[in-house]
């Protein structure tokens, strides 16, 4: 399989025709439009290497993250990013080069946080790879985590190594009835304090916080906390990580309704542009970092809203605007970005216009 991949790059390459990166296909709609043949990556499949001991794990890139997720649980370990699946054909490699990470990421890092290692195939064909299977790699440059969030524009990833978390000996979900603007307050206050946050959400005026850890430590946060405990808490969480929720079905919605994902301050206060909105077209996640929108504004009022709040806007779900889902980069930033993409895909063979229009 792996052979074949190389053979079709290498033709690509020398034909300069456009191939689109295709793993379970669960996050198709993560990106600008894509433009070329389907190179399917769903037959590299299967656990390299798994050394629970050791708290490292290497899978090829089309292994499902069900499977990894089950081997892991065997041995009462996890993904502690909580990668989402928006779907049951998520992968490895999906996850990776999308870099999207879930309610657990502010407390527990970011997927490339824990991508100790990958193999790939850059543009011209040419096996590589970079990092290692060990958590103490100080080897070169560490590339390897430039994949992470890359979207297959620099290269098809078909191998990579991970380091994984124990799960908590106990979790607990409390919900607190709070406005907007309290809610992003408590979360601020409480991750400041020694308590075993490990996710926190608002919605429609609830907000909800999972407790993670010893089971001493999280009865000792939960009596100081009070609120009401949460009954299947592991389920809201997982329909929350893998948005199965209503709320990020636009699908429904009005005529030119998108969901945006802003990325902010986690101190900053409510959004002029969410408070128009009112709470049932919000979602707040990750300490106040996360504010999920669902608008019709012109993509220009969101950007200037989230940068007004210290960060940046991302078209999530629905159609782009002409200059593309992600926030357009500075000119330092997009020349730094064209060098490894002429670097890595010299022909820019790889998901052309998936990050960027324009490569």
């Amino acid at each position: 399989m792996l052979e074949t991949l190389i053979e079709r790059i290498r033709a690509a390459h020398d034909t300069r025709s456009p191939l689109i990166i295709h793993g379970g296909g669960s996050k198709t709609f993560y990106g600008g439009a894509d433009e070329g043949e389907v190179l399917g990556t769903r037959k590299l499949t299967g656990i390299v290497d798994y050394q629970p001991k050791e708290l490292v794990l290497t899978a090829r890139a089309g292994t499902p993250l069900a499977d990894i997720e089950a081997q892991l649980a065997d041995q009462n370990q996890m993904l502690a990013f909580e990668p989402p699946h928006f779907g049951g054909g998520a992968t490895l490699g999906g996850s990776i080069a999308a870099g999207l990470s879930g309610p657990r990421r502010p407390y527990a890092g970011a997927a490339r946080d824990f991508v100790l290692g990958v193999r790939m195939i850059d543009g011209t064909g040419q096996p590589l790879r970079f990092g290692g299977q060990v958590i103490k790699n100080v080897a070169g440059y560490d590339v390897s985590r430039l994949m992470v969030g890359a979207l297959g524009t620099l290269g098809l990833i078909t191998e990579v190594s991970l380091k994984v978390l124990p799960k908590p000996a106990a979790e607990s979900t409390l919900q607190f009835e709070l406005d907007e603007a309290a809610a992003i307050e408590k979360m601020n206050q409480w991750a400041g304090q020694p308590l075993p946050l490990s996710a926190t959400s608002w919605h429609a005026g609830l907000l909800s916080v999972r407790l993670s850890g010893a089971a001493s430590a999280v009865q000792a946060a939960q009596a100081r906390l009070g609120g009401e405990p949460v009954r299947d808490a592991a389920a809201f969480w997982l329909r929350l990580r893998d948005q199965t929720t209503p709320f990020f079905d636009i699908r429904s919605s009005s005529s030119g309704q998108s969901l945006w994902r802003l990325a902010v301050r986690p101190t900053a206060p409510p959004l002029t542009v969410s408070h128009r909105l009112g709470g049932d077209a919000q979602w707040i996640e990750w300490g106040g970092a996360v504010r999920w929108l669902i608008s019709d504004r012109p993509a220009a009022t969101l950007r200037e809203a989230a940068q007004s709040a210290g960060g940046h806007a991302i078209l999530f779900r629905g159609t782009a605007p002409h200059d593309g889902a992600f926030t357009p980069l500075a000119p330092a930033l997009l020349s730094v970005h064209r060098k490894l993409k002429q670097r890595f895909d010299p022909q820019g063979i790889f998901n052309h216009g998936r990050l960027y229009p324009d490569f």
